[in-house]
């Protein structure tokens, strides 16, 4: 449900190799057909670490993401899960009838670890439903946070209950393209490439660096109408009832508001994030095409990545001379990117926001 009829380990791993990600989560390992694809590919010829990853929908409709080192920790959370779900066989994301709480208590047991998928968004984060950590998790404390494509990390900075807590930002990619494997990604200090190492290290919070969109990307980013999706104020919302005058539409809170609701003076230090745009975006608008995958594009982007020999590499690594012997506006475009110098226009209620890049408004291409 949800998700690409190419999706495969096959196409995962060779996305990621594209990308340039060296430690890639399966995905739904609850699921049983789905983690038995995986067994042949956890020693793979792209040298990628798979590290077991899934994620539920708990008690109040929140979503909760869990890590395990091994496919057998996964099989044994499933198991324990089974009782208190319906379809924990059928389903990538499995509705489970517990608190997050009790999540958290079984995930431990079975030594892997969990905390809060897309924090902050309005309909399943846990920000959404929940004041605090306290009232989702009780005595319990989740191993981390994942932020989501509508938040960055000054988003949960200034929250002192999350204090300590480490971020994620994953891409959480629903297809095997490069376009969505790795639009989101963190990277972890480790000492062992393996999984057990990957897990002890998020919890001791070696995070290096964090990357991905640009919040005002995300379709949850401002208080807006899910039917219209005109902005309001906070406040502005708040004296509506959070209830549309044009159309009489339900008002809900961006995600950048709810993280202000929940702030305080101070703000905790967090590694670097970066902000990137997908390379496939990128050539897309620099060449006016309609889509990422024509072919004029799709040659562009192959001579790009083979510069480096990935696509992360490009946006955030190799010297823009090096970029601009292959194609000059594509390198002024990432040039404008790597200087956060875009206009956004931020998406709210349901609706993605969009960017525009001032190197090519300036030349009437946009």
């Amino acid at each position: 449900m949800a998700v690409s009829k190419a999706m495969s380990p096959e196409r995962l791993l060779e996305a990621g190799r594209i990308k340039g990600i060296e430690i890639l989560g399966t995905g739904d390992a609850l699921h049983p057909g789905w983690r038995s694809l995986w067994a042949d590919y956890m020693d793979n010829d792209e040298g990628i670490l798979i590290v077991p990853t899934m994620e539920v929908e708990a008690q109040g409709k929140v979503h909760h993401l869990i890590m395990a080192d091994t496919l057998d920790a996964a099989a044994a959370i499933a198991d324990a899960f089974s009782p208190f779900s319906n379809n924990i066989t059928t389903s990538g994301r499995p509705y489970v009838s517990l608190s997050g709480e009790q999540i958290l208590d079984i995930v431990h047991e079975c030594g892997g670890i969990v905390g809060p998928a897309h924090a902050f968004t309005p309909w399943t984060g846990m920000y959404g439903r929940f004041d605090s950590l306290k009232g989702c998790y009780g005595s319990g404390i989740p191993d981390f946070l994942e932020l989501g494509l509508s938040a960055d990390s000054s988003y949960g900075a200034g929250i002192a209950e999350l204090d300590g807590l480490p971020f994620l930002s994953n891409s959480d990619a629903h297809s095997p393209s490069p376009l969505k494997v790795g639009r989101e990604f963190t990277r972890i200090r480790i000492h062992t490439k393996t999984s057990k190492s990957v897990i002890q290290h998020i919890c001791a919070g070696d995070i290096s660096l964090n990357a991905g969109f640009f919040p005002e990307e995300g379709k949850y980013n401002r208080t807006a109408c899910t039917r219209c999706y005109t902005h309001f104020s906070f406040d502005g919302a708040k004296r509506l009832s959070w209830c549309c005058p044009c159309n009489g539409g339900r008002i809900k809170m961006g995600v950048r508001d709810r993280a202000l609701l929940h702030a305080g003076e101070g703000f905790s230090v967090r590694p670097p994030y970066v902000h990137m745009v997908p390379l496939g975006e990128i050539i897309r608008t620099v060449m006016g095409a309609s889509s990422p995958l024509t072919r004029k594009c799709q040659a562009l982007y192959t001579k790009l990545t083979e510069v480096s020999g990935s696509e992360i590499s490009v946006l955030m690594d190799i010297p823009l001379p090096d970029i601009s012997a292959v194609n000059d506006k594509v390198a002024r475009v990432i040039s404008d990117i790597r200087d956060g110098v875009v206009i956004l226009h931020p998406g709210g209620g349901g609706k993605y926001g969009t960017l525009a890049f001032p190197t090519l408004c300036n030349e009437s291409e946009l």
